[in-house]
C-alpha cells in the first residue's frame, strides 16, 4: 500500500465531508464509481452472488455490501462499522441574535465537544435544508459556504485577568458566532440567506421557501500532514471519519469472494440512537433483505463478526498519568485493540485474538488501550451492535489526540496500517469463529 498516496486521499475525502451529509455524499460517490449499485429501502432487491451494492439513510448514514462471489452471507459476514458524525456547533430554529452591534448566530452543542478550541478560528456553516419548490413540493439539498463566515472571538486576557487559571465555558452565552456587523432594517432574515445559498449552490432547484435546516459551523482550516517529518495528520472530524474512510477503501480492495459490508452510523456521538444511528434499525433491517429467512439469518448472526472502528486515545507526553501505565497507545505504532471489563467496549478474547492473527499476517503491529480504573470510560457504536444484532464485535481505533477538539492529530501511519488489516480480514477466507 502507497501510504502518501492513501493520506493524500484521506485528506481530500476529510477536507470535503464537512457533515455527516456530505460525509455519506462522497463515500456514495467513491462506491458508486467503483460499481456499487444504489438500492431504496422502500423498493424491492434484486441481489446476485458477486454483486456490490448500497444504500443510504437519512442522507447520514450508509451501508455498503457485497455479497461473495464464494461464499453466501449466512456462511459469514465480514463487517466493518464507523460513524460519521463528530460534535459541533449546531444553528438552532431561531438563531438570530443582535447584540452589543453586531449579528450572531445561536447554536446548541452537539456532541461531548471540547469547547475551548473553537474560539478564533475562521468558522464556516454547512448541512442539510429542507425548502419548498415552486409547485409547493417538499425537497431537501446539502449547502456548504465553504470559506470564512463567523469567528467566535474570545474575551481579551486583560478583562478577565484569571483566565488561564478558572476560566469556563456558558454554552448558552460564550459561544455565539460572529457573522457581521448589526444588520440594518430591511436585511434578509437567515432562512432568506439559506435561500440564496441554495440558489448559488443548485441554481435549478426552484427553491421558493426555506422550511427547515439541520446546520454545523465547522473550521475552515484544511487537513494536512504536519510535524518536523509530516508523521502527523491533523484535521477536523479525524473522529471518525478516518475510520468512515478506511473502512471504505478496504473494502473497496476486497477481492469479493466473501460476503462484506460496512455500515458508517450518524449520530453515535449522542448516544445512536435514532433512525439512522447504531441503536435504530438501519443495519438488522438491512441483514433481513439480505437473508429474509430467519433461520438463515440466524446462521449469518452466528457466523458473522463486527470490527467497530473508533479512534483510540493516544498516550499524551504532556498528560501520560491519564493513561494506566501499560496501555498508553502511541502514534504511528500501529492501531489500538479498546478493552474494557464493563463492556463499553465490545472486545473479548475470542475476536480480538482474530484481530492479532490477521494483523500478525499483516505484519502490522497491534497496541491495546484499558482506561485508568479510576477513570470513566467512553464507548462506541461497539456493544450497542453487538447487543442490538447478536454479532460478535470486537473495538479497535488508530491512536489520537486532542479527541472532540475542533482539530484532532492522528499519526500518518496508523489508517493506512489498519486498511492493511481490514482489507485482510474482508478478504478473510477462514472461519470467523474459534474451530
Amino acid at each position: 500500500m502507497d501510504v502518501d498516496q492513501f493520506n493524500r486521499e484521506l485528506l481530500a475525502f476529510l477536507a470535503a465531508a464537512s457533515t455527516p451529509f456530505h460525509a455519506v455524499s462522497a463515500l456514495a460517490s467513491r462506491l458508486q464509481s467503483a460499481g456499487f449499485s444504489p438500492l431504496r429501502s422502500d423498493q424491492a432487491w434484486s441481489l446476485e452472488p458477486g454483486g456490490r451494492y448500497y444504500l443510504t439513510r437519512n442522507d447520514s448514514s450508509i451501508v455498503a455490501f457485497t455479497i461473495g462471489a464464494e461464499a453466501a452471507p449466512e456462511r459469514g459476514m465480514r463487517m466493518v462499522g464507523a460513524h460519521t458524525d463528530s460534535p459541533c456547533l449546531m444553528v438552532k430554529p431561531a438563531p438570530e441574535k443582535r447584540r452589543a452591534g453586531y449579528f450572531q448566530l445561536g447554536v446548541e452543542v452537539y456532541g461531548g465537544a471540547l469547547l475551548n478550541p473553537w474560539f478564533d478560528r475562521d468558522l464556516s456553516l454547512a448541512g442539510r435544508v429542507s425548502y419548498a419548490d415552486q409547485a409547493g413540493a417538499l425537497r431537501t439539498a446539502m449547502v456548504d459556504f465553504r470559506r470564512p463566515l463567523a469567528v467566535i472571538p474570545s474575551l481579551a486576557i486583560h478583562l478577565d485577568r484569571e483566565a488561564n487559571q478558572s476560566r469556563s465555558i456558558n454554552p448558552q452565552t460564550d459561544i455565539l458566532p460572529v457573522l457581521a456587523l448589526r444588520a440594518e432594517p430591511g436585511t434578509p432574515s437567515f432562512r432568506e440567506l439559506l435561500r440564496d445559498r441554495l440558489l448559488v449552490e443548485h441554481p435549478d432547484c426552484g427553491v421558493r421557501e426555506v422550511l427547515d435546516y439541520e446546520l454545523c459551523f465547522y473550521d475552515t482550516q484544511p487537513p494536512a500532514l504536519v510535524g518536523l517529518h509530516e508523521e502527523f495528520i491533523a484535521s477536523a472530524r479525524l473522529d471518525n471519519l478516518l475510520s468512515c474512510f478506511t473502512g471504505l477503501q478496504s473494502l473497496l480492495a476486497a477481492d469479493g469472494r466473501q460476503s462484506c459490508l460496512l455500515v458508517c452510523n450518524d449520530h453515535e456521538e449522542v448516544g445512536s440512537l435514532s433512525t439512522s444511528g447504531a441503536q435504530g434499525p438501519l443495519l438488522l433491517s438491512t441483514l433481513r433483505r439480505l437473508v429474509p429467512d430467519e433461520v438463515t439469518l440466524a446462521q449469518l448472526v452466528a457466523n458473522s463478526l463486527m470490527i467497530s472502528a473508533d479512534n483510540a486515545h493516544g498516550i499524551h507526553p504532556n498528560y501520560a498519568d491519564k493513561h494506566d501505565d501499560n496501555h498508553g497507545p502511541l502514534l504511528n505504532a500501529g492501531p489500538v485493540i479498546k478493552i474494557n471489563a464493563n463492556q463499553r467496549y465490545a472486545t473479548n478474547a475470542e475476536t480480538a485474538g482474530l484481530f492479532r492473527l490477521l494483523a500478525k499476517e499483516e505484519g502490522v503491529a497491534v497496541q491495546s488501550f484499558v482506561v485508568r480504573s479510576d477513570m470513566g470510560c467512553g464507548s462506541t457504536i461497539g456493544p450497542i451492535t453487538a447487543g442490538g444484532t447478536g454479532i460478535r464485535t470486537l473495538d479497535i481505533g488508530v491512536p489520537t489526540f486532542a479527541m472532540h477538539s475542533v482539530r484532532e492529530l492522528a499519526g500518518r501511519d496508523d489508517a493506512a496500517q489498519l486498511c492493511r488489516v481490514l482489507q485482510r480480514f474482508y478478504n478473510h477466507s477462514g472461519r470467523l469463529t474459534p474451530a
